[in-house]
């Protein structure tokens, strides 16, 4: 749509106003800015010789702007979400029962590269049952990447007789059995079981397989790049068994017993980090209650050179709000004053907030739950659903935890006015959140946006100029006399050099005069 138009050099006129709101409308919905403030800046501006203070210091701020970016870029990035449910025994099911699919295509897609990435390398195709896993990853088809796991657990079993000399020119021979396919089993724990007790024997499987290829790719790793490559695949296959299989544990309620393969799996594999396994852990303490554990492993994760959770700072909020929430009471507060224990625990939980402000809805039931992502964005509201998922019932359970949450979290907002600007413990809030949760979120949930688009000064002011235009143009049809001795009546006065001699009274005789009304009749109790 064109606003103005140049014709032989002559400027046209421009749009209707009802028209030009419609596309101010229309393009703020769509690219959330407004159109005529951004031409005003990008163009008109510069024309008018607005020029910027900082433009003779680019030089100087491009180092600056350039670590911004990075930020910016790292702030945006997507995690895999520690705490994702299983496809076929969770995921699966929610979709029988309610008919909506709770994962998106562009969140499935990255678990298909993550797949890709921790369970294949370059030496696959030395192995048929690998082959078939390297492709199987890659299959769009949930029904294909089961039959691909099923294929290759039976070319496994083909070939798992081999015949081997033991001596060298020797008769004697040997029966060795080839370990099975322990990728295969992981896809099928995933997606195939149906529940998290079948998912579990598959795992453990798994694991019997996975533990026999890692510990012969250990004593070979020094051999090569090729096996080296193939030793930190079966690392990470190893680690992430270990791993689902706590989390078996926990779902089926054995939470000490998941405790405790937690603990060892972060002392065998201390260096893997991208689990974030920790996480695993402090959910599993925070169910058995063990607050002490809690803080000893929050003492170790939170710390300013490791990046930040919502579940890290939440859980160090809920630990100090669980030691002032059972007497908390805002009247008693207002009246004397919070206590040094009430304020650590406020500031808890302000900067809890300012990580992630989407998280107090959820644990206040403002807002509906949903299956979390398997993917998630720091502060955005995907890491907000993941969190309060499985720790609602944690600050359910803390005694006036909720309560003092209520009364203070808003708080924050008032500290850091313009969160994109500027933050206050951490960096300024990133742009980028809303567009990447759309993508990890299923449709039918209504996605946190923080902080809230207001309305430009422009599209207000455009909204009211063209009502009021609107209504001139209905009153000039409707009343076509009256108003053009009104118009006239106006810029007379406007124009008169007496202006500030006149008031209503000669406005309406000038009108009087002007519509050559007749004169009103006299009444004969006032006749001569």
């Amino acid at each position: 749509m064109q606003l103005i138009q140049q014709v032989d050099g002559v400027w046209s006129q421009p749009c209707s106003a009802p028209s030009l709101h419609i596309f101010e409308w229309w393009y703020f919905r769509k690219y959330g800015t407004s159109f005529i403030e951004q031409v005003s800046v990008s163009h008109l501006r510069p024309l008018l010789g607005g020029v910027d203070n900082n433009s003779s210091n680019n030089s100087n701020s491009s180092n600056g702007d350039s670590d911004s970016n990075r930020q910016s870029v790292s702030e945006c990035k997507v995690w895999r979400n520690p705490l994702n449910l299983f496809r076929g025994a969770e995921y699966n099911r929610y979709t029988w029962v309610t008919g909506r699919e709770p994962l998106t295509y562009y969140d499935m897609n990255l678990s298909a590269q993550d797949h890709q990435t921790f369970f294949t390398c370059d030496s696959d195709h030395l192995r048929p049952a690998d082959a078939i896993m390297q492709k199987a990853w890659r299959e769009r088809n949930p029904q294909a990447r089961i039959s691909a796991a099923h294929e290759a657990l039976e070319i496994n079993e083909i070939r798992s007789r081999v015949e081997v000399p033991l001596i060298a020119s020797s008769t004697i021979w040997e029966i060795k059995l080839l370990p099975k396919c322990a990728t295969a089993y992981i896809l099928l724990a995933e997606e195939e079981a149906t529940t998290i007790a079948e998912a579990e024997k598959l795992f453990k499987q798994a694991l019997k397989a996975g533990d026999g290829c890692y510990r012969r790719s250990q004593q070979l790793q020094h051999h090569g790049s090729q096996y080296e490559a193939q030793h930190r695949r079966d690392t990470n296959v190893l680690v992430y068994i270990k791993r689902r299989l706590a989390m078996c544990a926990r779902r089926l309620g054995r939470t000490r017993e998941a405790v405790k393969m937690m603990r060892d799996l972060m002392k065998e594999f201390p260096l893997l980090s991208m689990f974030n396994i920790h996480e695993n852990l402090l959910e599993a303490l925070l169910e058995l209650q063990a607050y002490a554990d809690v803080q000893a492993v929050l003492a170790k994760y939170d710390d300013i050179s490791l990046p930040k959770s919502a579940t890290i700072c939440y859980t160090a909020a809920l630990l100090k709000a669980r030691a002032v929430s059972d007497k908390f009471s805002p009247e008693a507060a207002s009246r004397r004053g919070l206590s040094t224990a009430e304020m650590n625990a406020v500031e808890a939980i302000h900067r809890a907030v300012e990580f992630n402000p989407h998280v107090p809805k959820y644990l206040l039931e403002m807002k509906s739950l949903i299956l979390p992502p398997e993917h998630i964005l720091k502060r955005g509201d995907s890491e907000a659903i993941a969190y309060a998922f499985f720790h609602l019932a944690h600050w359910k359970r803390v005694e006036g935890a909720l309560n003092l949450l209520h009364c203070t979290w808003e708080g924050t907002f008032r500290m850091i006015p313009y969160p994109l600007e500027k933050g206050h413990l951490f960096y300024p809030y990133p742009i980028c959140t809303e567009t990447a949760d759309r993508e990890l979120l299923p449709s039918f949930h209504e996605v946190s946006v923080y902080p809230k688009k207001e309305l430009p000064f422009f599209i207000l002011f455009t909204a009211g100029l063209c009502s009021f235009t609107a209504m001139l143009a209905l009153l000039t049809h409707q009343f076509p006399e009256l108003m053009g001795v009104f118009a006239k009546a106006m810029i007379d006065m406007f124009c008169s050099a007496e202006l500030r001699d006149w008031n209503c009274q000669s406005i309406f005789m000038h009108l009087e005069d002007d519509l050559e009304l007749p004169p009103a009749p006299q009444s004969p109790h006032f006749q001569n």
